[in-house]
């Protein structure tokens, strides 16, 4: 098995598919295929900030859903999004704005449908995906070794939204501990949700959310090879958006 795992995607459409390109990827149809068999791998945050949300969720579920040729998990972003399909109160900030403004802005018809393919991705995906035959495991904002096979609260805390402290840095980002720098095990932690300008690798983690949707770029992860793809985004750089770590 060979996979690539592809960071946080805010909505970049057009930076996805010259990713897929650049990774080899033909079309075949409506969904880019691998001539080798790859398998895609999201690693969450699929919506919110970006241009084209809604026309992501739709990829993604063809490919995951429809030909079974690709995998997903959660991101916090995608959380509150099923949250909001649900009809749950939550706030229309950090993001799900435009994501609610674009799906507001078709007929009621492509409502439904948009919604019940999310709701399906959403509900058919696992908070985090062990995959033995390249030794690694995706989970949006990571995991710690102890909690690898586990569920639960707390895991699903720390797999959406990373090893918080409860505090908030002056610019409204959460603090947030740097787990990775602890992680001992042999398993590969591939994650996303905090972006950097570079992939961080720490240990055997390595966060490939590269800040797309902040102008950054967009990465994948490829493995057994253990090689970086990326794509410069298209996007208007957001420099405050970026995380600095002292290794």
């Amino acid at each position: 098995m060979k996979v690539d795992v592809i960071g946080d995607v805010h909505g970049c459409l057009e930076e996805l598919l010259e990713l897929f390109e650049k990774m080899g990827y033909k079309n075949d149809g409506d969904v880019p295929l691998h001539p080798e068999g790859r398998t895609p791998v999201f690693v969450g945050d699929l919506t919110d900030r970006g241009p084209y949300s809604i026309d992501v969720i739709r990829l993604v579920y063809r490919l995951v859903i429809e030909k079974d040729v690709a995998r997903y998990v959660p991101g916090n972003h995608c959380d509150k999004l099923y949250r909001y399909f649900l009809g749950n109160p939550v706030t229309h900030k950090h993001g799900l704005e435009t994501t609610v403004e674009e799906y507001e802005a078709l007929s009621k018809e492509q409502q439904v449908d948009i919604k019940r393919m999310f709701m399906k991705l959403y509900d058919e995906c696992p908070l985090y995906l062990e995959i033995p035959e390249v030794n690694a495991v995706i989970a949006h904002a990571g995991i710690k070794e102890r909690y690898i096979g586990q569920s639960g609260k707390k895991v699903k805390s720390f797999v959406l939204y990373g090893d918080t402290t409860g505090e908030f840095h002056e610019n409204g980002m959460p603090v947030r501990r740097d787990w990775a720098a602890h992680y001992k095990g042999d398993k590969w932690i591939v994650y996303g949700h905090t972006p950097v300008r570079e992939p961080r690798f720490k240990n055997k983690t390595v966060n490939i959310d590269t800040g797309c949707v902040f102008g950054g770029a967009l990465t994948a992860f490829r493995l057994p090879e253990e090689k970086l793809v990326m794509v410069p985004s298209k996007q208007e750089e957001v420099p405050e958006k970026f995380r600095a770590f002292e290794d």
